[in-house]
């Protein structure tokens, strides 16, 4: 999963933030000479500083990687138009959080399937222009338990 943002550093804060985690891989470009390093932000080849072309978090259940890669390499015009959502187990305060930290609501809670299906879902738009979606969903939680189960 991943999105993109112009400011790679600020995303990396911001998400740090929200997840309570540092993101676990880095990865660096040389705008002088155009070497490439993980986890280094001094060019091995020139000893200039490298600017940040990707980041990443393994986040839930499942430790997915959700990645963020700088807008510039995306394709030109385009509009990262990827839907990142994970379960949560509070929707309603995981909702006020991501708006105190400056998100702002897509699609409000919203409880689908019909009314006591118990799953819920919503939306914001994270400071970066990607849609973050959450949700908590009571299939999740029986499918996360039975694979626990001896």
């Amino acid at each position: 999963m991943g999105f993109a943002a112009d400011d790679l550093e600020a995303a990396g804060r911001w998400y740090a933030g929200l997840l309570g985690i540092e993101p676990y891989f880095r990865a660096y470009e040389c705008e002088t000479c155009g070497a490439r390093a993980f986890g280094d932000d001094r060019c091995a080849e020139c000893g200039t500083a490298m600017r940040l072309g990707y980041i990443e978090f393994r986040v839930g259940d499942d430790q997915v990687e959700l990645g963020f890669i700088d807008r510039r390499y995306t394709p030109s015009g385009t509009v990262n138009a990827a839907t990142v959502a994970w379960h949560v187990d509070d929707l309603k305060a995981t909702m006020e959080t991501l708006l105190a930290m400056g998100a702002t609501e897509h699609e409000p809670i919203t409880e689908q399937g019909g009314a006591g299906s118990g799953f819920v879902t919503a939306s914001v738009i994270d400071p970066f222009g990607n849609v973050l979606g959450v949700y908590h969903n009571p299939h999740y939680l029986e499918m996360l338990a039975a694979r626990s189960k001896p």
